[in-house]
């Protein structure tokens, strides 16, 4: 596996992204079950196949630009319109800062960009993340994460403390809030309208620490140009009730979501039975 990583990872973006759009197509054309959920899906979010038939290659785009993300060459990052000086306001008044982003554009990009225009006056990044049950692309995982100015926490007991302890050193974290935790970890909460089990730590982080809580994505630009990092408020300050505050945050996810429909993991499982095992 690493060995295949460190092949693709010299290639070109422009050339990942275009063998990504191919292979996302043929998961479309070769898997019903794939179609019928990124369709239902869509169309649970008040959206037409024709406002979202980009996302089908962009599915595929996201997995083979990993090599490049985790052990290539620095990509160009650029940022939106007061999406910088934002976020350095939000690190600025020290309470910690609580990044929230959903399966919309490239995820992995976020996280490194921060890092680097951050760590070095605000201290590392906290990403919360989820190791791969496949042994060889775990270890791929661990390693091209274990980078300067990024830490990552489990989804265990320890790692939630981590986060608590980062959020009030006045650090900042992230995280993913529309993965679908294991069960007694989230609650059934609406999710474009639809019943979708949905993890309540983004709030109690939140509502523990006092951080201030953003939104945020990193857009895929085309023909291999890079990405640019979208960074916005919650869109008002987080409620005082865990319940009210789980929904609230699925309601920004929303929000981002139908800003690039067109980029957005359509085809995830977001309305599954939360597993059993909390380490599956």
């Amino acid at each position: 596996m690493t060995l295949w990583f460190r092949f693709f990872a010299h290639w070109p973006l422009w050339a990942l992204h275009a063998i990504g759009q191919a292979l996302g197509w043929l998961a479309w054309l070769l898997s019903p079950s794939y179609r019928r959920r990124f369709v239902a899906n869509a169309r649970t979010a008040g959206l037409s196949f024709s406002k979202v038939i980009g996302a089908v290659g962009q599915a595929g785009s996201m997995s083979t630009e990993l090599p490049r993300l985790w052990m290539g060459k620095r990509v160009p990052v650029s940022w939106g319109e007061t999406s910088l000086a934002l976020l350095a306001q939000a690190y600025q008044e020290q309470k910690g800062v609580l990044l929230l982003t959903p399966h919309l554009g490239c995820f992995e990009i976020t996280a490194q960009a921060i890092a680097e225009s951050f760590s070095a006056q605000h201290g590392p990044l906290t990403v919360l993340y989820r190791p791969s049950r496949k042994p060889g692309l775990a270890q791929v995982m661990e390693s091209s994460r274990a980078r300067p100015g990024l830490d990552t926490a489990p989804t265990t007991l320890a790692g939630v403390r981590q986060m608590i302890k980062a959020l009030r050193a006045g650090r900042a974290v992230g995280l993913l809030p529309d993965q679908v935790p294991p069960d007694g970890m989230g609650q059934w909460t609406s999710f474009f309208g639809k019943p979708a089990y949905t993890m309540t730590l983004a709030a109690r982080l939140g509502l523990q620490t006092g951080a201030r809580v953003m939104v945020l994505w990193g857009e895929r630009l085309p023909w291999g140009q890079g990405y640019r990092m979208h960074v916005s408020d919650l869109g008002q300050e987080l409620a005082h009730d865990v319940d009210a505050a789980v929904l609230q945050i699925n309601q920004a996810m929303e929000r981002l979501i139908l800003s690039c429909p067109a980029q957005y993991l359509w085809g995830y499982a977001r309305y599954k039975q939360p597993r059993q095992d909390a380490q599956t």
